[in-house]
């Protein structure tokens, strides 16, 4: 299986790289990809001297075109692809069909690689975006169950890549309509959950700290306690007179448990959730993956998830702690 890490920007592209993963995927610093945070991504000249970097130590580069363009805009993602062609990027990622029919026309050497944005669960919507865009690779929305993964690796007719490890997304990708209700800035046209003009901290005299979304009370926390990026789907809120998280805890998805029966089911790359993360995350998550990996490959039989790998993904973690999320459920 592939190991496929996030780059968010050059350094942690060199990090990714260097702890040994097989691709890398990054973006251009506008609102084409989905990580569009400022102080994030890629001019043209770091991404020349990443893909440098990656293709002299024999790892790809994939760029994430994983947005959604208004139609008077999609020109602009139409550039990225022919940008990206003439760097010599390995893949796009992208969900939007334009964008991937302008790829396959222009540019039909160029790898497409269905984005997880693209919302494709079954298998006929598999074999459509195969036959109609000639996508060489799917990666697969976190809502489907271990089962439901299996079978679709059985009957698709591309080669499918999974989240394995990172932030958990409760929404099927592609399809999101919280942030936008608060801000008016869609996560799938725009390129972000949250956008940073609109987030602002509040200090507080007893030491706690208030988090707002467009001036909606997001979060508050205590003295000490860790506090996360704000958005909606994670926020707490007053419930009938009882303040929890009500949609989603904050939690990172960890199915390093589950690399041997993923391995069985015949997927082929394990995705690390996190361009939004720094050098320390992209370093400890892609090395420990690698060696798990690793161990698996050349020992099936004998292999089990080491304490010391699960307290190194906790310790970078989400809320510090983790889940299977939608791969472990009663029913399916």
């Amino acid at each position: 299986m592939q190991l496929v890490c996030p780059a968010g920007n050059l350094p942690a592209l060199r990090a990714a790289v260097d702890a040994g993963a097989n691709a890398v995927y990054a973006g251009f610093r506008d609102q084409t990809n989905a990580r569009a945070f400022p102080g994030l991504n890629f001019d043209e000249a770091e991404l020349r001297a990443g893909i440098a970097y990656a293709h002299a130590r024999g790892c790809q580069v994939y760029l994430a075109l994983n947005t959604y363009p208004e139609t008077a805009r999609l020109p602009v993602w139409r550039a990225a692809v022919d940008h990206a062609a003439e760097l010599g990027c390995d893949a796009i990622i992208a969900a939007e069909m334009a964008v991937l029919e302008h790829a396959m026309r222009e540019h039909p050497t160029l790898a497409r690689h269905l984005s997880v944005q693209g919302s494709a669960t079954t298998a006929p919507a598999l074999r459509y975006m195969h036959e109609r865009f000639g996508i060489s690779r799917a990666v697969l929305p976190r809502v489907l169950s271990l089962q439901q993964v299996e079978r679709l690796c059985a009957s698709s007719p591309v080669p499918l890549e999974v989240f394995a490890f990172g932030s958990l997304c409760i929404m099927v990708e592609g399809r999101c309509q919280l942030s936008s209700y608060v801000t008016g800035a869609s996560p799938n046209r725009h390129g972000v959950c949250s956008p940073a003009r609109f987030v602002r901290w509040e200090e507080h005299a007893d030491g706690q700290r208030g988090v707002r979304l467009n001036g909606l009370l997001m979060d508050r926390y205590q003295p000490g306690e860790p506090a996360a990026y704000p958005t909606v789907c994670k926020g707490r809120f007053d419930v009938g007179g009882e303040v929890f998280h009500a949609l989603e805890e904050p939690t990172s998805l960890n199915t390093l448990a589950l690399l041997p029966q993923l391995a069985r089911a015949g997927v082929a790359a394990l995705k690390i959730e996190g361009r939004q993360r720094g050098v320390a995350y992209v370093t400890a998550v892609t090395r420990t993956w690698r060696e798990a990996i690793d161990r698996h490959r050349a020992d099936p039989a004998a292999w089990s998830p080491r304490d010391d790998w699960q307290q190194a993904l906790a310790a970078h973690a989400e809320g510090h702690q983790t889940t299977l999320g939608p791969y472990h459920r009663a029913w399916h």
